[in-house]
């Protein structure tokens, strides 16, 4: 496992400290660390492991392809994203966007924006080394307000890379996009809903 700073989880987490009692969705999985993190704010966690429901989903066969699937598509809504309108004050969405094809990666941000409830925010990170074939996956751990715990997860083929200009599009239906470009070759993107 290795750590890195973050200025995206620390403005992040700033908004979280003016509120008190907020929900939270992790789409790292549960982990100990962020669960005693966030609910030590006063906030209560939902947590999904969304690159396990694209597996299950989405893994026999061609991944990509299969993301084309109505009923594939449906059954993947239902298990990772379910949650009423309007639920949640946050959101960790992490990488997990990158590996979302177009139509489905419109839809599942659609589907954040409407669990979210207005003025809340959302934290995604985006690979931003065009040229790499695969990109590492990490479970995503929170180890202070600075600091994240990276738990390696493999390698996979993103389905697009970002720069400033497609995530503005992407997020086009939310109120601001915030990046912050780190020495990583990663942009971390704050958007409030």
């Amino acid at each position: 496992m290795e750590t890195r700073n973050s200025s995206g989880l620390d403005q992040f987490c700033s908004l979280l400290v003016e509120r008190p009692g907020l929900t939270l969705l992790d789409l790292a999985g549960a982990n100990q660390s962020t669960m005693a993190f966030l609910t030590n704010l006063g906030h209560r966690v939902y947590s999904d492991d969304f690159l396990l429901q694209m597996d299950r989903c989405f893994g026999d066969g061609d991944f990509y392809e299969n993301q084309a699937d109505p009923q594939k598509v449906a059954q993947f809504l239902d298990a990772a994203l379910d949650y009423p309108a309007q639920h949640f004050d946050g959101a960790l969405v992490w990488d997990t966007l990158e590996f979302l094809s177009g139509p489905l990666l419109e839809t599942v941000v659609q589907r954040l924006g409407t669990m979210l409830r207005p003025g809340s925010y959302m934290l995604a990170l985006f690979h931003a080394e065009e040229r790499a074939e695969t990109i590492p996956t990490y479970s995503y751990r929170i180890q202070d307000r600075k600091t994240i715990t990276l738990a390696p997860r493999g390698r996979r083929r993103p389905a697009q890379f970002f720069n400033n200009r497609s995530l503005e599009k992407l997020f086009s239906d939310f109120d601001s996009v915030k990046f912050f470009l780190t020495r990583d070759h990663l942009r971390e993107v704050i958007v409030r809903r």
